[in-house]
């Protein structure tokens, strides 16, 4: 069931959303080639908590951190590590939440580790990008397929393939709420958008093909022909006009 958040419970959205923005403006700092990516788990963790929030993503459904460090050809659900330690030229997503007064926020971004190639850049910019462009059309009344297919003809036109296998989500008092996000589709298909709705919209976008496998962990996803992927997300609300990004 599609949940239309009531105003104090958009207020409780805004504070978990502040709080999972922060932490990622925050972790942007420590990341740098010789750090662990378990060094930013705790980082991203101990800011949550200070925050009088918890990490949204630690135990949920059995996860075993507070975030997702993806690298390279991840696409999502990388297991931070102490042995995975970040190198000149990688680039690493990383995806986390913060729940608060029974609401969360969810959110992630691509970031270079030292200096990297001008094509992996450049798929990092378009990546966010085609974030903006698709919530150009995120407004009452429209259908979630515009959103969709406006993200996935952006993605398309700079020659990069969209992830068909991982959806974005609606998301409030649970993690993963309805309805399923997709970043591929055609326009006026799909639900009917209303103000009051909260959803997490996350392009993911490979360098290659769009397949993607799942690792042995049972949770890290990566691309099936070795390509880099990028990953961008915000929790917006959905408003009679522009939407409003809740986690920036």
């Amino acid at each position: 069931m599609i949940t239309i958040k009531s105003k104090s419970e958009v207020e409780k959205m805004r504070k978990a959303g502040k709080i999972t923005g922060d932490t990622l403006k925050m972790i942007e700092k420590h990341i740098k080639p010789g750090v662990s990516t378990k060094q930013l788990d705790k980082i991203a963790h101990d800011y949550i908590v200070s925050k009088g929030a918890r990490p949204g993503f630690l135990h949920y459904n059995g996860f075993p951190a507070s975030i997702c460090s993806s690298k390279n050809d991840a696409v999502v659900h990388g297991i931070p590590d102490k042995r995975d330690i970040l190198k000149e030229g990688d680039i690493i997503s990383i995806d986390l939440g913060a729940a608060i007064d029974g609401y969360n926020g969810d959110a992630a971004r691509t970031f270079p580790v030292g200096r990297i190639s001008e094509e992996a850049q450049r798929l990092i910019d378009v990546t966010k990008q085609s974030f903006f462009e698709g919530i150009k059309c995120a407004t009452h009344g429209a259908k979630l397929g515009d959103v969709s297919a406006v993200i996935q003809e952006y993605v398309e036109k700079h020659g990069y393939s969209i992830v068909r296998d991982l959806t974005g989500h609606g998301i409030g008092r649970d993690l993963h709420e309805e309805p399923s996000v997709p970043n591929f589709g055609k326009r006026g298909k799909g639900v009917k958008l209303a103000a009051g709705m909260t959803l997490a919209i996350e392009p993911m976008v490979n360098q290659g093909n769009y397949p993607v496998e799942m690792l042995g962990n049972n949770w890290t996803v990566v691309t099936a022909d070795g390509s880099l992927s990028a990953h961008y997300e915000n929790t917006i609300l959905v408003t009679h006009g522009e939407c409003e990004i809740l986690t920036l």
